[in-house]
Protein backbone atom coordinates (compact mmCIF):
# COMPACT_ATOMS: atom_id res chain seq x y z
CA UNK A 1 0.00 0.00 0.00
CA UNK A 2 1.30 3.46 -0.89
CA UNK A 3 2.00 5.54 2.18
CA UNK A 4 0.66 8.98 1.31
CA UNK A 5 2.30 12.15 2.50
CA UNK A 6 0.96 14.22 5.37
CA UNK A 7 0.59 18.00 5.62
CA UNK A 8 2.04 20.05 8.46
CA UNK A 9 2.42 23.66 9.54
CA UNK A 10 5.46 24.49 11.66
CA UNK A 11 5.89 27.75 13.58
CA UNK A 12 9.51 28.93 13.67
CA UNK A 13 11.46 32.06 14.50
CA UNK A 14 14.56 32.57 12.34
CA UNK A 15 16.86 35.46 13.27
CA UNK A 16 13.96 37.17 15.03
CA UNK A 17 11.57 36.73 12.10
CA UNK A 18 8.38 34.72 12.59
CA UNK A 19 7.56 31.97 10.10
CA UNK A 20 4.70 29.55 9.65
CA UNK A 21 6.13 26.91 7.34
CA UNK A 22 3.90 24.74 5.16
CA UNK A 23 5.37 21.25 4.76
CA UNK A 24 4.66 17.75 3.53
CA UNK A 25 6.27 14.67 5.04
CA UNK A 26 6.15 10.92 5.42
CA UNK A 27 7.51 8.59 8.07
CA UNK A 28 9.57 5.55 7.14
CA UNK A 29 12.13 3.05 8.35
CA UNK A 30 14.71 3.92 5.68
CA UNK A 31 17.04 6.93 5.69
CA UNK A 32 15.07 10.18 5.31
CA UNK A 33 15.23 12.38 2.22
CA UNK A 34 15.13 16.17 2.54
CA UNK A 35 13.91 18.10 -0.52
CA UNK A 36 14.48 21.82 -1.20
CA UNK A 37 12.57 23.35 -4.11
CA UNK A 38 13.81 26.01 -6.50
CA UNK A 39 12.86 29.66 -6.90
CA UNK A 40 9.29 29.99 -8.12
CA UNK A 41 8.38 26.45 -7.14
CA UNK A 42 6.90 24.75 -4.08
CA UNK A 43 7.13 21.59 -2.02
CA UNK A 44 4.67 19.90 -4.37
CA UNK A 45 7.52 19.51 -6.88
CA UNK A 46 8.46 16.46 -4.81
CA UNK A 47 5.09 15.12 -3.68
CA UNK A 48 5.15 12.42 -6.35
CA UNK A 49 7.85 10.56 -4.46
CA UNK A 50 4.96 8.55 -3.01
CA UNK A 51 4.08 7.37 -6.55
CA UNK A 52 7.49 5.79 -7.16
CA UNK A 53 8.03 2.41 -5.55
CA UNK A 54 11.82 2.78 -5.58
CA UNK A 55 11.47 5.14 -2.62
CA UNK A 56 9.05 3.05 -0.56
CA UNK A 57 10.06 3.05 3.10
CA UNK A 58 12.02 6.30 2.96
CA UNK A 59 10.86 9.04 5.26
CA UNK A 60 10.89 12.43 3.56
CA UNK A 61 10.35 16.12 4.23
CA UNK A 62 9.70 19.03 1.87
CA UNK A 63 8.44 22.54 2.62
CA UNK A 64 7.64 25.84 0.97
CA UNK A 65 10.62 28.14 1.42
CA UNK A 66 9.94 31.51 3.08
CA UNK A 67 8.48 33.88 0.51
CA UNK A 68 7.06 30.96 -1.48
CA UNK A 69 3.95 28.83 -1.62
CA UNK A 70 1.83 28.54 1.50
CA UNK A 71 4.57 29.50 3.97
CA UNK A 72 4.07 32.81 5.80
CA UNK A 73 7.06 35.04 6.58
CA UNK A 74 6.63 38.17 8.70
CA UNK A 75 9.47 40.07 6.98
CA UNK A 76 10.01 39.26 3.31
CA UNK A 77 13.00 41.58 3.05
CA UNK A 78 14.98 39.25 5.35
CA UNK A 79 14.86 36.32 2.96
CA UNK A 80 18.17 35.40 1.35
CA UNK A 81 20.12 32.15 1.00
CA UNK A 82 21.48 32.44 4.54
CA UNK A 83 17.92 32.81 5.86
CA UNK A 84 16.75 29.85 3.77
CA UNK A 85 19.65 27.80 5.16
CA UNK A 86 18.70 28.54 8.75
CA UNK A 87 15.08 27.69 7.95
CA UNK A 88 16.18 24.37 6.43
CA UNK A 89 18.23 23.45 9.49
CA UNK A 90 15.34 24.31 11.79
CA UNK A 91 12.90 22.22 9.74
CA UNK A 92 15.27 19.23 9.66
CA UNK A 93 15.83 19.43 13.39
CA UNK A 94 12.08 19.76 13.98
CA UNK A 95 11.62 16.53 12.00
CA UNK A 96 14.26 14.80 14.13
CA UNK A 97 16.48 13.83 11.18
CA UNK A 98 20.08 13.35 12.26
CA UNK A 99 21.45 12.05 8.93
CA UNK A 100 19.63 12.30 5.62
CA UNK A 101 19.80 12.32 1.84
CA UNK A 102 19.62 15.84 0.40
CA UNK A 103 17.95 16.84 -2.88
CA UNK A 104 17.82 20.45 -4.03
CA UNK A 105 16.83 22.19 -7.25
CA UNK A 106 18.20 25.58 -8.40
CA UNK A 107 17.81 27.97 -5.41
CA UNK A 108 17.16 24.89 -3.28
CA UNK A 109 20.29 23.27 -4.65
CA UNK A 110 22.36 26.29 -3.59
CA UNK A 111 20.76 26.26 -0.14
CA UNK A 112 21.39 22.53 0.12
CA UNK A 113 25.03 23.01 -0.85
CA UNK A 114 25.53 25.56 1.91
CA UNK A 115 23.85 23.17 4.35
CA UNK A 116 26.00 20.23 3.29
CA UNK A 117 29.14 22.35 3.51
CA UNK A 118 28.29 23.41 7.06
CA UNK A 119 27.23 19.95 8.25
CA UNK A 120 28.93 17.40 5.97
CA UNK A 121 28.69 14.64 8.56
CA UNK A 122 24.88 14.77 8.46
CA UNK A 123 24.45 14.41 4.68
CA UNK A 124 24.37 10.84 3.34
CA UNK A 125 24.19 11.91 -0.32
CA UNK A 126 23.47 15.06 -2.31
CA UNK A 127 21.46 15.32 -5.52
CA UNK A 128 22.03 18.78 -6.97
CA UNK A 129 19.48 19.56 -9.69
CA UNK A 130 21.05 22.49 -11.53
CA UNK A 131 21.80 24.26 -8.27
CA UNK A 132 24.21 27.18 -8.49
CA UNK A 133 27.88 26.16 -8.35
CA UNK A 134 29.37 28.71 -10.78
CA UNK A 135 28.68 32.28 -11.98
CA UNK A 136 27.21 30.98 -15.24
CA UNK A 137 24.34 29.42 -13.29
CA UNK A 138 22.75 32.81 -12.56
CA UNK A 139 20.70 32.93 -15.75
CA UNK A 140 17.55 33.65 -13.70
CA UNK A 141 18.90 35.41 -10.63
CA UNK A 142 21.31 37.78 -12.44
CA UNK A 143 18.33 39.43 -14.06
CA UNK A 144 17.96 41.42 -10.83
CA UNK A 145 21.16 43.22 -11.95
CA UNK A 146 20.82 43.13 -15.72
CA UNK A 147 17.14 44.14 -15.82
CA UNK A 148 16.78 46.29 -12.69
CA UNK A 149 13.49 48.18 -12.27
CA UNK A 150 12.26 50.85 -9.88
CA UNK A 151 10.09 48.52 -7.79
CA UNK A 152 9.81 44.87 -6.80
CA UNK A 153 6.49 44.58 -8.61
CA UNK A 154 7.77 46.04 -11.89
CA UNK A 155 10.81 43.78 -11.88
CA UNK A 156 8.68 40.71 -11.17
CA UNK A 157 6.20 41.61 -13.92
CA UNK A 158 9.03 41.88 -16.43
CA UNK A 159 10.75 38.75 -15.14
CA UNK A 160 7.56 36.74 -15.64
CA UNK A 161 7.11 38.09 -19.16
CA UNK A 162 10.71 37.25 -20.14
CA UNK A 163 10.46 33.79 -18.62
CA UNK A 164 7.16 33.07 -20.38
CA UNK A 165 8.84 33.52 -23.77
CA UNK A 166 12.24 32.01 -22.96
CA UNK A 167 13.29 29.34 -25.50
CA UNK A 168 13.51 26.53 -22.97
CA UNK A 169 11.39 23.55 -21.99
CA UNK A 170 8.64 24.31 -19.44
CA UNK A 171 9.40 28.04 -19.29
CA UNK A 172 5.84 29.10 -20.09
CA UNK A 173 4.42 26.55 -17.66
CA UNK A 174 6.79 27.76 -14.94
CA UNK A 175 6.00 31.43 -15.63
CA UNK A 176 2.25 30.87 -15.47
CA UNK A 177 2.33 30.13 -11.72
CA UNK A 178 5.13 32.44 -10.57
CA UNK A 179 2.81 35.18 -9.35
CA UNK A 180 0.91 32.64 -7.24
CA UNK A 181 4.00 30.93 -5.81
CA UNK A 182 6.36 33.82 -4.94
CA UNK A 183 5.89 37.13 -3.14
CA UNK A 184 7.37 39.93 -5.24
CA UNK A 185 9.10 41.51 -2.23
CA UNK A 186 11.14 38.34 -1.68
CA UNK A 187 12.54 38.16 -5.20
CA UNK A 188 15.21 40.84 -4.95
CA UNK A 189 16.85 39.70 -1.69
CA UNK A 190 16.90 36.08 -2.84
CA UNK A 191 18.32 36.85 -6.28
CA UNK A 192 20.99 39.24 -4.99
CA UNK A 193 22.26 36.69 -2.49
CA UNK A 194 22.33 33.99 -5.18
CA UNK A 195 24.42 36.21 -7.46
CA UNK A 196 26.78 37.17 -4.64
CA UNK A 197 27.38 33.56 -3.63
CA UNK A 198 27.72 32.35 -7.21
CA UNK A 199 30.30 35.05 -8.01
CA UNK A 200 32.26 35.09 -4.73
CA UNK A 201 31.27 32.11 -2.57
CA UNK A 202 33.65 29.43 -3.95
CA UNK A 203 30.63 27.22 -4.57
CA UNK A 204 32.54 24.84 -6.83
CA UNK A 205 35.14 24.31 -4.13
CA UNK A 206 32.43 23.66 -1.58
CA UNK A 207 30.67 21.19 -3.86
CA UNK A 208 33.79 19.25 -4.80
CA UNK A 209 34.90 19.20 -1.17
CA UNK A 210 31.84 17.35 0.09
CA UNK A 211 32.67 13.84 1.36
CA UNK A 212 29.29 12.29 0.46
CA UNK A 213 28.26 10.78 -2.90
CA UNK A 214 27.11 13.60 -5.22
CA UNK A 215 24.93 13.65 -8.30
CA UNK A 216 24.66 16.72 -10.53
CA UNK A 217 21.49 16.58 -12.62
CA UNK A 218 20.92 18.84 -15.62
CA UNK A 219 18.58 19.13 -18.57
CA UNK A 220 19.82 18.13 -22.01
CA UNK A 221 19.16 21.71 -23.11
CA UNK A 222 21.90 22.78 -20.67
CA UNK A 223 24.48 20.19 -21.68
CA UNK A 224 26.83 23.03 -22.65
CA UNK A 225 27.51 23.99 -19.01
CA UNK A 226 31.26 24.56 -18.95
CA UNK A 227 32.05 22.55 -15.83
CA UNK A 228 30.36 19.21 -16.56
CA UNK A 229 33.51 17.41 -17.75
CA UNK A 230 35.40 18.71 -14.72
CA UNK A 231 32.72 17.41 -12.35
CA UNK A 232 32.87 13.97 -13.97
CA UNK A 233 36.66 13.89 -13.79
CA UNK A 234 36.52 14.67 -10.07
CA UNK A 235 34.15 11.86 -9.16
CA UNK A 236 30.75 13.55 -9.34
CA UNK A 237 28.01 11.44 -10.92
CA UNK A 238 26.13 13.18 -13.74
CA UNK A 239 22.57 12.67 -14.94
CA UNK A 240 21.39 14.31 -18.15
CA UNK A 241 17.61 14.47 -18.39
CA UNK A 242 16.35 14.35 -21.96
CA UNK A 243 13.69 16.69 -23.39
CA UNK A 244 14.38 19.06 -20.53
CA UNK A 245 15.86 22.42 -19.62
CA UNK A 246 16.13 23.75 -16.07
CA UNK A 247 12.98 22.04 -14.74
CA UNK A 248 13.08 18.23 -14.87
CA UNK A 249 10.18 18.00 -12.42
CA UNK A 250 7.98 19.70 -15.04
CA UNK A 251 9.47 18.52 -18.34
CA UNK A 252 10.48 14.93 -17.61
CA UNK A 253 9.61 13.96 -14.03
CA UNK A 254 9.72 10.20 -14.57
CA UNK A 255 13.31 10.43 -15.81
CA UNK A 256 14.16 12.67 -12.85
CA UNK A 257 12.87 10.17 -10.29
CA UNK A 258 14.55 7.27 -12.12
CA UNK A 259 17.89 9.09 -12.07
CA UNK A 260 17.61 9.82 -8.34
CA UNK A 261 16.70 6.19 -7.60
CA UNK A 262 19.58 4.90 -9.73
CA UNK A 263 21.99 7.19 -7.90
CA UNK A 264 20.77 5.95 -4.53
CA UNK A 265 21.28 2.36 -5.67
CA UNK A 266 24.75 3.02 -7.10
CA UNK A 267 25.82 4.85 -3.94
CA UNK A 268 24.30 2.40 -1.46
CA UNK A 269 27.50 0.61 -0.42
CA UNK A 270 29.36 3.86 0.18
CA UNK A 271 26.41 5.27 2.11
CA UNK A 272 26.18 2.15 4.29
CA UNK A 273 29.89 2.42 5.05
CA UNK A 274 29.46 6.09 5.98
CA UNK A 275 26.52 5.26 8.24
CA UNK A 276 28.60 2.72 10.16
CA UNK A 277 31.48 5.18 10.73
Amino acid sequence: MVQEFKDARVALTIDGTALEVSAIHRDGEKAPIVFLHGFGSTKEDYADIVRHAQFDGHAFLAWDAPGCGATHCADLARIDIAFLLETALAMIDHAGFERFHLVGHSMGGLTALMLAHRHPQRVLSFVDIEGNIAPEDCFLSRQIVDHARASDELFFDDFIARTRHAPAYASALYAASLRHKVRAQAVGPIFRSMVELSDHGDLMGKFLGLPCPRLFMYGAQNATLSYLDSLRAQGVALAQIENCGHFPMYSNPVAMWQAIAAFFTASASRIRSSTRD
